[in-house]
């Protein structure tokens, strides 16, 4: 602000200067050389200089100085302001109009002209920001398809792979063992690395039908029976409120509530347990599984559901793909939920799928079967 301010009085100081010296170039040959036209000329002349250099304020002050200049120095009777005869305030007025007019006009060109090259490098910006969105788009679209063709590719070798893996492990090969557990590891990334790329494709299929929260958390249960931890569950439902009722596609869902099972067990303290929850709020159903795990840090939080991200304090603790909550999250907004992340209260973390409920919000709502 301080350097427009002075840049904008050196402009001032610059043109009066200009101002003096010409007026008194042309007084001194004011006898013999100078007709009144030229000196109108000369002077219109500074003026436009001074509105291209500084604007309107400076144009039309420079038009008034010059104004006063003519009508004392270069009018009869020289060196004062008495004016014999009409057509010497004619000639100021035009003067001034003429110089305050064409100030308007060229500042307002000068504007114009701003703002036309202001727009002109508006629309190259976002031409370059298109061309480069396009970029990332083609790159993305590029990467899916060659996760998705990798990922098919594999799945027979790894599926021939374990099944002589298993022939091995059935003999009391210890070694076969070890086999197919890795084996079952890389199908498994494989898979999630399949299902990430249709998802991002838009071409993964899911069936949105009448379900209730109840069966999908009972389903999640029975899933994880077996699984190490899994008495550590605990269901938290209301049975005595209405039915919870919604539409999402039961066998993904189900996939999203194990996988957030299977992390919090994982991630967990052995003696604490993990806590599943079902509960309408408003128009969703919540599904909610809480752990007095680690927690994720503050400044992780919007990472968490991005692919291949784990958090480098449990990165070599854990195995795993990072694909699982990424996943998730898809597989939620694909049918139109949700899953999100929030601190749990006195430490852990707590994932909530939320799916779209249906009917009555309150019981009183309800219809009174007769």
């Amino acid at each position: 602000m301080a350097q427009l301010r002075s840049s904008a009085t050196i402009s001032v100081v610059l043109w009066y200067g200009l101002l003096i010296l010409v007026t008194v170039v042309m007084h001194l040959t004011r006898e013999t050389q100078q007709s009144q036209a030229h000196v109108v000329l000369i002077y219109l002349l500074v003026v436009l200089g001074g509105s291209l250099s500084g604007g309107r304020p400076l144009g039309f002050t420079l038009a008034a100085a010059a104004t006063i200049l003519i009508s004392y120095y270069f009018q009869p009777p020289f060196d004062s302001f008495s004016l014999t005869k009409p057509i010497d305030a004619v000639v100021l007025s035009a003067f001034f109009a003429t110089a305050g007019t064409t100030t308007y006009l060229l500042v307002r060109a000068q504007e114009e002209a701003a703002q036309a090259r202001a727009h002109a490098e508006e629309v190259e910006r976002l031409s370059n920001e298109a061309s480069h969105a396009e970029a990332l788009r083609e790159t993305a679209r590029f990467k899916d398809v060659l996760l998705a063709s990798v990922s098919h590719d594999l799945r027979t070798p790894l599926t021939s792979i374990k099944a002589l893996a298993q022939d091995a492990a059935d003999s009391g090969d210890p070694n076969a063992v070890i086999i197919v557990a890795q084996t079952e590891r890389l199908s498994k990334m494989v898979a999630h690395l399949l299902d990430m790329s249709r998802l991002n494709a838009g071409e993964f299929p899911v069936s949105i039908e009448l379900n209730t929260a109840e069966d999908l958390v009972g389903a999640a249960v029975l899933e994880m029976t077996g699984s190490n931890g899994a008495d550590r569950i605990r269901v938290e439902i209301d049975y005595a409120a209405p039915v919870l009722i919604g539409m999402f596609d039961f066998v993904e869902s189900l996939r999203v509530l194990v996988n957030l099972l299977d992390n919090a067990l994982v991630y967990s303290p052995p003696t604490s347990p993990v806590i599943l929850s079902a509960t309408r709020v408003g128009d969703w159903l919540q599904l909610s599984v809480s752990d007095r795990g680690p927690g994720v840090p503050r400044t992780d939080a919007e990472r968490i559901f991005e692919p291949f991200y784990r958090h480098a304090s449990t990165a070599n603790a854990v195995h795993g793909t990072g694909l699982g909550l990424a996943i998730s999250k898809s597989l939620a907004e694909a049918q139109g939920g949700q899953l999100i992340y929030s601190e749990r209260s006195g430490g852990g973390s707590v994932f909530t799928l939320r799916l779209r409920a249906v009917g009555a919000t309150d019981p009183a709502e309800l219809p009174v079967e007769q």
